[in-house]
């Protein structure tokens, strides 16, 4: 469809006196060159002079008013003939096709990540220590923040310049209210979110002890849980379109695989977060394209007699899985990766003793986080377990002084909405850790899961 400037060619001449050039677009235009009435847009145009005849027919606007303020002005004049086009001769005016020479210009949207999984609110308390049974101790400071992991990671990924949504449930309650509010102004989609009538949202007690550093969790499940049905398939579609990455928690399991079967059959990446054995999580790991884990886990899924054994044992029996990685802690990262091509002909290289050699290369001076790769391409095995095409990646930690260090709530959260960024930007791995690594370190610096998690551009990091 052509647009009104052009059936007019941007200028018209009125009872033969002089040609007029057009402040604004033409809204409504007769195709007989007759003028009934049109809007101009005075968005930082200035008016033209219109005449105005003894009868009043006609408005004047005087030469150079200012038009910068944006608001529409319509003019209404009656029919009347005006002579056709003729010389001089007009320029013809092109309209561009849609979405062509400008969409150069047009800033690119920020990557969408869609999460699924566990929000709630947090109250934490530190503490100077853990108390004994039967004691009566006061905190030493108390705060109330949003939680979950999934809430917590999509929070981080925001910050960062992702475009996150999520999928979960909340109460039409005080708690519930304040849950969704904080993920919006941290720049969540919280659209496709389920809110119950009645019932309560999901809350934990967070105890902080101030002396070990540590911390101790009481979760209170949010009611009623969320079922498959309360998905709708308009908004599981919605909430899968243009997205780059699908996340979750293993909450809400059975909603959880609705979700990852249909971005299976998208073919849209899935990273799971596989902090502990629950219910679901084995159906979802079919699906999963990475997973990042806890250093318990991987033992405790496999049965494996160490963690790196562990990791040769979860890519060979996940074949769809590109890396997995291990949050341990202050002892940093530890990811394996699959290759693309076979390395079958290479010398097995036993993984336990790869691990030892990558150690071996940490400087234990540096405070910042580092990666150390091995060869790519290489045949790691593991007795008793078989063996693959790959590489091993070791992580280290960011060293945090101790009078910097507040709470290590949400740690492994944060890790995970850095690799999410990392992933749907297409950073290298071997940047993606020790950036994954800097944010947790930010976020152990704040009480609570969310308070130090940083933005971008955050001197603190880089990428």
């Amino acid at each position: 469809m052509r647009c009104p400037a052009c059936l007019i060619r941007n200028s018209v001449r009125v009872y033969g006196r002089r040609w007029f050039r057009l402040p604004g677009p033409l809204i409504i235009i007769d195709r007989q060159i007759k003028l009934t009435s049109f809007i101009v847009s005075k968005n930082n145009h200035r008016l033209k002079k219109v005449f105005k005849n003894k009868k009043g027919r006609f408005v004047r606007f005087r030469r150079g008013q200012s038009a910068e303020k944006e608001m529409v002005l319509m003019l209404h004049i009656a029919p009347i003939p005006v002579t056709p086009f003729s010389s001089p001769p007009l320029r013809r005016h092109r309209c561009p096709p849609p979405m062509a020479a400008s969409a150069s210009h047009q800033p690119k949207s920020a990557p969408a990540v869609l999460g699924c999984g566990a929000v709630g609110g947090d109250y934490l308390a530190t503490v100077a220590s853990f108390p004994n049974p039967d004691d009566k101790i006061r905190s030493l400071a108390l705060k109330v923040q949003g939680g979950g992991n999934a809430g917590n990671a999509l929070t981080g990924a925001a910050r960062l310049g992702l475009s996150p949504r999520i999928i979960s449930k909340v109460s039409d309650d005080a708690l519930g209210r304040s849950i969704l509010k904080e993920l919006q102004d941290d720049g969540v989609d919280t659209s496709y979110m389920t809110v119950a009538e009645e019932g309560n949202s999901p809350f934990t007690y967070i105890i902080v002890d101030n002396l070990t550093k540590t911390r101790t969790c009481i979760h209170t499940p949010g009611y009623p849980p969320m079922t498959p049905e309360e998905l709708t398939k308009e908004n599981l579609f919605a909430a899968l379109h243009g997205v780059d990455m699908v996340y979750f928690d293993v909450r809400l399991h059975e909603t959880a695989l609705l979700v990852a079967e249909e971005a299976s059959q998208r073919k849209i990446p899935i990273l799971i977060d596989a902090e502990k054995k629950r219910d679901g999580l084995d159906e979802l790991l079919n699906f999963a394209s990475y997973v990042v884990c806890s250093a318990k886990f991987p033992q405790a899924w496999t049965g494996a007699s160490s963690t790196p054994v562990a990791l040769v044992h979860m890519l060979l029996r996940l074949p769809n899985i590109k890396f997995v990685i291990v949050t341990r802690g202050e002892k940093g990262s530890l990811m394996l990766e699959r290759s693309m091509t076979d390395a079958s002909e290479t010398e097995e290289t036993d993984v336990e003793d790869l691990l030892e050699s990558l150690e071996q290369k940490v400087d234990l001076n540096s405070s910042l986080p580092k990666c150390i790769a091995s060869k790519s391409n290489l045949r790691i095995s593991a007795d008793g377990v078989g063996s693959m095409s790959g590489r091993l990646l070791l992580g280290t930690a960011e060293s945090i002084p101790s009078e910097e260090l507040i709470d290590t709530t949400g740690a492994g959260d944060a890790f995970i909405g850095a690799v999410l960024y990392g992933l749907c930007t297409g950073m290298p791995v071997e940047k993606m850790l020790p950036f994954a690594a800097q944010v947790a370190a930010c976020g152990c610096r704040a009480l609570g899961a969310r308070a130090g998690l940083p933005h971008l551009t955050d001197p603190r990091l880089f990428v």
